[in-house]
């Protein structure tokens, strides 16, 4: 057995990641000014750019779902954001077999969650348990950690052993994912729908206090926390008494809101709105999204993408470059590879994706895609025209579609936009009925290739085997191997491109305006935001 406690030893850490996580953006956890120690007490106002789409830490897909349902629920481990190691939580300490197939945790004692139930090793089970039962279709990020799950077995009450039937080398960074936070036996026994409504029960230091759909979230803060992550920066109860989030989708209200003192913090602040903030006396936090970028998912089995050829003339057809300086501005990348860049295991591929619009015209010359009287291509009767399913999860999808748009018109591609809800997204990328679809998924670790584009998770390319990739992504969950295991990674990202299976645009960062009265908000590994630290320096 690996033995590891308070500190992680090496070969856990390669478990955890295929190397340290990029320390990025601005310190998130630096007071503006001279605010002076941190003051307990007070209501935090933040504006959501995008209402949260379920109250269930183990539903939860979207970045602002995850700012609300993350104060709730606490992991079995927290993962270092400047270093990738990872730190105890409700676990104090885990073993880990060799072949990466058994993970046993000892738990913290005296935890409890919000409605006075212990923390045990059942509810670990529980959790578990439930999410597998939610299936990739409620829980795709869950679900996938879980990957090959066999059960877990109480030990006694406070060591829960994880078994599953192959090796799952990803799954103890999985374990300090907001995905895989622990849950009340009153919140497992639900069916998934009502896990949605508001009422989770976690051992979080924060809870739901009101819950609107579509509208607003208050938490209120946990009275008698005392189990905090070692990544924390205090101990004991947050400073926060509650945090009032609502939904502003207007980029200029929002703004407006921080700096007139209406709201205290705000998401997706746009590089023009940095001005106006500071000079109300805040400041815009940023930090890269690890994880697999923005881009398009091609259904392989439609339309003109069902051609490899139409898939690679993609790639240079897109200037990335141009997607960041127009819509986003300098806190964001242009994506360079399958990976963001500061994902563990990220191989720079930006020579694939270099700009080149000749190339892209070449490729499909030689293809037979031959341009039509309106300059879009045509092939055996068939234009070169396909659809793109997205949502305004990011507030800067839409324009960077637009732009994609136009560039894919100057080589005699027809890109069509179909935005709809998040729901309807979902739904249909569930049931394959789109062309191509496009978002982001974030994550440290490198087994997220495996979720985006692996045949044992939602397969939204409706692909076949390849066996070099699959092999691959199959290979890094058996090597408790770093050196090894980013090899793979790195092979992994190599083969998604070549197979024309991702389409990457730019790398997702949080930008967060704060205001001058919000001190400490800080930014977990996956870029999420942490409000235990966070508290105001108003009267």
């Amino acid at each position: 057995m690996i033995r590891t406690s308070h500190r992680i030893l090496a070969l856990a850490g390669a478990l955890a990641a295929v190397g340290a996580v990029a320390a990025c953006g601005t310190d998130s956890a630096a007071p503006g000014g001279d605010a002076g120690p941190p003051k307990p007490g007070g209501t935090l106002r933040y504006g959501l750019s995008q209402a949260p789409t379920c109250s269930d830490p183990a539903q939860s897909g979207t970045n602002q779902t995850l700012y609300v349902s993350r104060q709730i629920v606490d992991s079995l481990t927290d993962q270092d954001p400047k270093t990738g190691e990872l730190k105890p939580w409700l676990a104090q300490s885990w073993e880990v077999t060799p072949d990466a197939k058994v993970f046993t945790f000892k738990l913290a004692d005296g935890v409890t969650f919000s409605d006075g139930t212990p923390l045990t090793a059942d509810s670990v089970r529980n959790t578990f348990d439930s999410i597998v039962k939610l299936g990739s279709a409620k829980s795709p990020l869950g679900a996938s950690y879980l990957t090959n799950y066999v059960g877990t077995t109480a030990v006694d009450r406070l060591t829960a052993r994880v078994e599953f039937n192959k090796p799952n080398a990803q799954f103890l960074q999985a374990s300090s994912t907001t995905q895989l936070g622990i849950l009340a036996d009153a919140t497992t026994a639900k069916p998934a729908e009502q896990r949605c409504l508001g009422d989770n029960i976690g051992s979080g230091p924060f809870t739901y206090a009101s819950y609107r759909q579509d509208a607003s979230v208050t938490l209120a803060k946990r009275a008698g926390y005392q189990w905090g992550s070692a990544v924390f920066g205090h101990r004991g109860e947050a400073y926060l008494d509650k945090i009032e989030f609502t939904v502003v989708p207007e980029s200029g209200v929002r703004t407006g809101s921080v700096a007139s003192g209406q709201l205290d913090a705000i998401s997706d602040a746009l590089p023009q709105d940095a001005p106006q903030i500071e000079a109300a006396g805040g400041r815009v936090l940023s930090t890269a999204n690890p994880g697999v970028p923005f881009g398009f998912q091609p259904n392989v089995t439609r339309g003109p993408l069902r051609d490899p050829a139409v898939r690679q003339a993609l790639l240079p057809a897109i200037d990335r470059k141009q997607l960041v300086d127009t819509v986003l501005g300098p806190q964001f990348k242009p994506a360079t590879s399958t990976l963001a860049s500061s994902t563990p295991g990220y191989q720079d591929l930006s020579a694939q994706l270099a700009y080149e619009p000749a190339k892209a015209r070449t490729i499909l010359d030689q293809a037979g895609w031959v341009p039509g009287g309106d300059g879009i291509r045509v092939k055996n009767g068939e234009r070169l025209s396909f659809s793109v399913l997205f949502s305004q999860v990011f507030a800067g999808n839409q324009a960077i579609i637009e732009l994609v748009q136009q560039q894919l018109r100057q080589a005699g591609i027809e890109l069509k936009l179909d935005l709809v809800s998040v729901a309807e997204s979902t739904a249909r990328q569930n049931a394959k009925d789109f062309d191509s679809t496009y978002y982001n998924t974030t994550r440290a670790d490198g087994d997220i290739l495996r979720t985006s584009f692996g045949l044992d998770g939602r397969n939204l390319n409706v692909r076949g085997r390849i066996p070099a990739l699959d092999d691959a992504l199959d290979g890094q969950l058996s090597t408790v191997d770093g050196g090894t295991r980013t090899g793979l990674v790195r092979t992994a990202q190599t083969q998604v491109l070549d197979a024309g299976l991702w389409i990457p645009t730019v790398e997702l960062s949080q930008a967060i305006g704060v205001g001058a009265a919000a001190q400490d908000l800080r930014f977990e590994a996956s870029a999420r935001l942490q409000f235990f630290d966070a508290w105001l320096s108003r009267r």
